[in-house]
């Protein structure tokens, strides 16, 4: 009789079905290499420690301001003032430059002056361009007294790009300008700019700078001062995302706010784990690195855990993933077999219906 075909069948789908429904992640599911690390005191204390990085040194020691400088450079316009002589001061003496702003910084570093000549300015201080000229002049003017002034600073710029209101180039000039300031100065960051991960691209190197590290620790030091030639970018905050799948009440993908996002927040946000389904024991947080993934497990069954949950801080791109229940994977093979069992009774009622006709 074809029953007898039928129930080997259903015993196959049974056996199949208990292999399919419900996903599961174990420590010995995971690839060979890969640790998966209990979410501890200890381990958040670690993290706290290293989340924030230093600032290289050799940044740092450019952002000492106190020592700030302006060195002048081709382009700049000069205002020379020599006291009691007006013919080399007044805009309209016949030893003033063609240019009425100024004396033009040429393209090789240098300006001309009356009875000093070509004197080469480039790379030099205002201070250091007046004690030259002061000296040049002695020779032609008895002690003599002047004053250098930038007056249109035209040799040196920084961009800021990406993710601020009004991108584009600021200059360089006799006030320092540190990142907060040249970011402030370009309208801000824009909602959809990510300040964990400003770029500064300098000399063939780009360096991450978080500016809500320094929003937030008040360490002035690492607000960097940038030179001629930088380059600030804010990236999007695309990267800046976190998955959360698996037994929760809606899996999706969240934006890192402009703060941080804790393990707790981003389940929450999600409208928790589902209760009947999930195994609160198995919480992962799945993170790829340079060299092999880290996955995290948070055991909540555990009160304790509800604190461990809020200080554990998703990075970018880290998935979190709740387990399914034991009983939840039973009734999701229950409900997967449940039709096609119906479906083969159907058949093989219909099958010994024929037959008893037939008989």
């Amino acid at each position: 009789m074809r029953i007898k075909i039928f129930l080997p069948a259903l015993f196959l789908l049974i056996s199949g079905c208990a292999m399919s429904p419900g996903m599961k992640m174990s420590s010995g599911s995971v690839a060979p290499g890969v640790e998966i690390i209990p979410i501890t005191p200890a381990l958040i204390a670690e993290q706290t420690k290293t989340g924030f990085k230093d600032i290289p040194t050799e940044l740092t020691a450019a952002g000492d301001n106190d020592k700030y400088e302006y060195r002048i450079g081709p382009r700049d316009i000069l205002t020379i003032t020599v006291w009691d002589h007006p013919e080399l001061t007044i805009p309209a003496g016949q030893f003033r430059a063609a240019d009425t702003e100024g004396h033009r910084v040429a393209e090789d570093g240098t300006i001309y002056y009356p009875y000093a000549g070509k004197v080469s300015v480039a790379g030099k201080t205002q201070a250091e361009v007046r004690e030259i000229l002061t000296e040049k002049l002695a020779r032609q003017i008895a002690n003599p007294q002047l004053d250098v002034k930038v007056v249109s600073f035209r040799s040196q710029k920084a961009y800021v790009v990406g993710e601020v209101a009004t991108p584009g180039f600021q200059p360089i000039t006799d006030v320092p300008l540190t990142v907060m300031d040249a970011v402030t100065r370009a309208g801000g960051v824009t909602p959809e700019g990510d300040m964990t991960h400003v770029t500064l691209s300098r000399d063939g190197t780009v360096h991450v700078i978080n500016l809500l590290d320094i929003y937030q620790r008040g360490d002035l030091s690492r607000n960097i001062l940038l030179r001629n030639g930088d380059v600030l970018n804010v990236a999007n905050r695309n990267r800046r995302k976190v998955f959360v799948m698996g037994e929760v009440t809606t899996p999706s993908s969240l934006y890192i706010p402009r703060g941080r996002m804790s393990l707790s927040e981003a389940i929450s946000d999600v409208g928790g784990i589902n209760p009947g389904t999930s195994n609160p024991a198995r919480i992962y947080v799945i993170r790829g690195t340079a060299e092999q993934p880290q996955v995290f497990q948070l055991n909540a069954k555990n009160p304790a855990a509800l604190v461990l949950g809020d200080q554990f801080q998703l990075r970018p791109r880290d998935v979190v993933y709740v387990a399914t229940a034991g009983v939840a994977r039973w009734n999701r093979l229950i409900e997967n077999l449940l039709p096609t069992a119906s479906l083969l009774w159907d058949i093989t009622n219909i099958d010994t219906n024929i037959n008893y006709r037939n008989f």
